[in-house]
């Protein structure tokens, strides 16, 4: 869409839901069943960052946990009180709570929607070319391609 075709405002929860649920390879993917991501900026053509409207119905997760190696992340609670995973353990949040996650820091996380309720969220991140992402509880690892997309491998480095 050109700059002049592009909306000014437009009401967030009307997004069309991300047309693939997830990337991960199929044996992966089928762990975030549930879980609609709403992509906002992409509307307005914002190109260095990625904005996220996310809903997780109860049981769902947001999605593996991992650690990116050049890409911040950052989470808004808007409804819902679901548990974050971290290095550190268990964090239950609830609406108005706030998580960052800095490149390159290491501490690998997820989200968990243990509760009977749906949780809403907002997910920010960069969308730094030749990032990687390590997956401690998965044979799993990623790098982002000079295309803007992901490739997962083996940890040992044999593709999926």
């Amino acid at each position: 869409m050109t700059p002049s075709l592009r909306p000014i405002a437009l009401p967030a929860a009307d997004m069309p839901p991300r047309r693939t649920p997830s990337s991960y390879p199929p044996e992966f993917a089928q762990r975030l069943a549930g879980r609609v991501k709403q992509p906002l900026g992409d509307a307005f053509g914002l190109r260095n960052f990625g904005v996220n409207l996310t809903r997780l119905p109860p049981g769902a997760m947001s999605a593996l946990r991992h650690a990116h190696l050049t890409q911040d992340e950052f989470i808004y609670v808007l409804e819902g009180r679901p548990a974050l995973l971290t290095n550190a353990g268990r964090t239950r949040l609830a609406p108005g709570m706030c998580a960052g996650f800095a490149a390159g820091g290491g501490d690998a996380h997820h989200l968990v929607n243990d509760t009977d309720e749906a949780v809403l969220y907002l997910e920010v991140g960069d969308r730094s070319l030749g990032d990687r992402a390590n997956y401690p509880d998965d044979d799993l690892a990623a790098e982002l391609g000079e295309d803007g997309r992901w490739r997962f491998l083996h940890k040992d480095g044999r593709p999926y």
